[in-house]
């Protein structure tokens, strides 16, 4: 894989963060979520699957690439 061609990964917001502790909140605007049924394609890193983890009942991967 060149540096061009990068895994991704797509995101769906599938709850609100009503509720939620402010780090899960921050967390899902990281990912460049904010609302119920946005989407968000990502570069697939450690990092970025350990913040999808962190919210993953809020959150579902709609596709890895």
């Amino acid at each position: 894989m060149t540096s061009n061609e990068q895994a991704r990964v797509t995101i769906e917001q599938m709850k609100s963060p009503i509720g939620r502790p402010a780090s899960q909140r921050a967390t899902l605007i990281g990912l460049g979520l904010n609302k119920i049924g946005r989407r968000s394609s990502l570069v697939d890193t450690p990092s970025v699957r350990g913040m999808i983890a962190k919210v993953a009942h809020l959150v579902r991967v709609v596709d890895a690439e």
